[in-house]
């Protein structure tokens, strides 16, 4: 039987979207000692993202694909990274990450975060998809839960609070989000080792 270690070290996890919570779970899983990491998003990063996002100044500009490679190599040398600088669709997901053991949703929008959704569920047979939904605004970290929907989708968020209602993204209560994801991950992959 494998080591938890070795099997992260084999898995490959993908991450679509690289803003508040892509960046953070991107770094966090990373730091964990996953194999690979199948990262996409289509943008650049902006001075605004810098106060909840892990890019630098000197990086404002540049595709947050390149930059989050560049970030994650300087983390942990020994991590795979395939990049696709990209707009992800219900045609594409399957395609960019057909390898994936579980893919982070880390999208802004409520039809995009369905759209993956729905994607990974009926498109993608073995994939396990942790989504996001509520966390915006600032404060009550404790409102933010991680609730297993079904074997294959994970939700994480307090389900209520978004962008539409707080009008703030605030790096504490992104961040908190982004670890409950990454841990719930971890906890899917881990628990494979056990079935």
């Amino acid at each position: 039987m494998a080591s938890i270690a070795e099997k992260l070290a084999q898995s490959v996890v993908g991450i679509a979207g690289l803003g508040g919570l892509g960046s953070n779970v991107a770094i966090a899983v990373a730091r964990a000692g996953i194999g690979k990491l199948i990262i996409a998003d289509f943008d650049k990063v902006e001075e605004s993202n810098l106060n909840r996002q892990q890019y630098f100044i000197d990086q404002v500009g540049k595709s947050k694909v390149d930059c989050m490679i560049e970030n994650l190599w300087r983390i942990n040398p020994r991590v795979q990274v395939e990049g696709h600088e990209v707009t992800l669709t219900a045609e594409n997901i399957p395609q960019f990450f057909g390898r994936a053991d579980v893919i982070a949703e880390c999208f802004d929008g409520a039809s995009a975060k369905q759209m993956i959704v729905e994607t990974v569920l009926t498109k993608m047979n073995d994939a396990k998809i942790v989504s996001a939904s509520g966390l915006a605004g600032y404060g009550n970290s404790n409102a933010i839960r991680t609730r297993r929907v079904s074997p294959r989708l994970v939700l994480v968020g307090d389900g209520q609070t978004g962008i539409d209602t707080c009008k703030i993204l605030t790096a504490a209560r992104v961040g908190v989000a982004a670890m409950h994801q990454a841990n719930a991950i971890l906890e899917l992959l881990i628990d494979e080792i056990k079935q």
